[in-house]
């Protein structure tokens, strides 16, 4: 068989796949190839994370976040009913501790509306009878169309889709780098990986953890680096249906995490977390797992210099992140946003996730929004965090516009 592609994509995730499906719908008789390191796709962000279909009213309204949360909400939703992957459509309440984030309220309402989201401001009865154990300060905020689904189940779905469409999956094969390119600057890329060398006549970077040091390969992500930090959520033993709905904080707008929260998953069991721990090498999910010693000297010393110096405070936020290793502590988060929340019901830690937030190091700021890079023969996926998931089918649509508008 020959490794000769059209397209070639870097990255088995849901956007590797989706953009996949999208290309084939536009151009059906190129061939397109998903170079995938592991043995099976979805091994990463894609399939470890929360499962939340989010509705979209955090971002603001000139962001690529609030431009495709909406449709993308709507979207997966309608992906999962129509092939039978189990969803539960329950809402999210957003509760108020306090008098202090009351005023936060009205900024979420106004960006709702701003981004066509369905939100309604209830009063703290009204949160109630959606959820009986909920606690909140005078009043809330319910979004209808939040709902939650088994990640993989989605992953394992899209990626049977792609098979049946022609698209070509190479899995257990790591993009090492890439080569002299064939017939100047018009001619194909030669990648490099761990099994055959590949001839790409365009090259997508969807490497999620990885998509910086690909990128770099071509002359992009100059002055961005990912910085990964470790999600963990602790399980409920509690009956389904102990909550019926997902319960959220008041989020601190400036940084892109979303804070302690209860999900309700698919099943109808609930999980609290997830934190957001610095990691300290690309995937560090468990013990000394896949550790790096390169990974861990770049971030360690990257990780010094924004102690010292960062335009969010990153030394409070590694602290009390670190501090939720303890269940104890990550319980007495939960606590305050709903009833009878006992530290004995909480006792399984579920998989890690890694978030691969990209960091701005000129500015040493996070990057709240999408953040893609590119030319007429590659395009590269640079953060596509959180929602990203819930954005995959129209965000995969515009980055293909991209490839589409970048090539005439």
């Amino acid at each position: 068989m020959k490794n000769i592609a059209d397209f070639l994509i870097v990255g088995g995730g849901i956007l590797g796949i989706c953009m996949a499906l999208e290309l084939k719908k536009r151009y059906a008789d190129q061939e397109i190839i998903i170079l995938e390191k592991e043995e099976r796709c979805g091994l990463h962000a894609s399939g470890r994370n929360s499962g939340v279909i989010h509705a979209g009213f955090y971002y603001t309204a000139d962001s690529l976040k609030a431009k495709f949360t909406r449709n993308g909400n709507i979207r997966l939703t309608q992906y999962c009913l129509e092939k039978g992957i189990p969803i539960r459509q329950c809402g999210k309440l957003v509760v108020a501790k306090d008098e202090n984030d009351l005023p936060q309220f009205m900024e979420l309402m106004a960006r709702a509306e701003k981004n066509g989201v369905p939100l309604k401001e209830i009063s703290k009865g009204e949160a109630q009878e959606i959820e009986p154990r909920v606690k909140t300060f005078e009043r809330a905020l319910f979004s209808p169309t939040t709902s939650s689904t088994d990640p993989e189940a989605v992953l394992r779905q899209l990626e049977w889709d792609a098979e049946r469409v022609g698209v070509r999956f190479e899995r257990g094969v790591r993009f090492l780098r890439r080569e002299k390119q064939e017939g100047g600057d018009q001619g194909a890329y030669v990648i490099r990986t761990t099994g055959a060398m590949y001839h790409a006549g365009y090259f997508i970077n969807a490497a999620g953890l990885y998509a910086d040091r690909v990128a770099r390969q071509f002359g992009f992500s100059k002055h961005y680096r990912i910085l990964p930090f470790k999600g963990l959520y602790l399980y409920s033993r509690e009956a389904p249906g102990a909550f019926q709905t997902n319960i959220y904080p008041v989020p601190d707008l400036r940084n892109p995490f979303l804070g302690v929260h209860f999900t309700v998953k698919g099943d109808g069991r609930a999980k609290i977390g997830p934190t957001a721990i610095p990691a300290v090498w690309r995937e560090q999910y468990k013990g000394m797992e896949n550790f790096q010693w390169d990974e861990f000297l770049e971030i360690a010393i990257r990780g010094l210099g924004l102690l010292i110096h960062s335009e969010f405070d990153f030394k409070r936020l590694a602290v009390e992140e670190l501090r939720k290793y303890s269940r104890k502590r990550l319980v007495q988060l939960a606590q305050s946003l709903a009833k009878g929340v006992k530290v004995e019901d909480y006792r399984q830690w579920g998989p890690a996730g890694i978030r691969a937030q990209l960091l701005d190091v000129r500015k040493r700021k996070l990057e709240m929004d999408f953040v893609v890079e590119g030319d007429h023969r590659s395009l590269h996926i640079l953060n596509a965090v959180s929602p990203g998931w819930t954005c995959a089918h129209p965000f995969s649509e515009y980055l293909c516009d991209q490839i589409e508008s970048r090539q005439s």
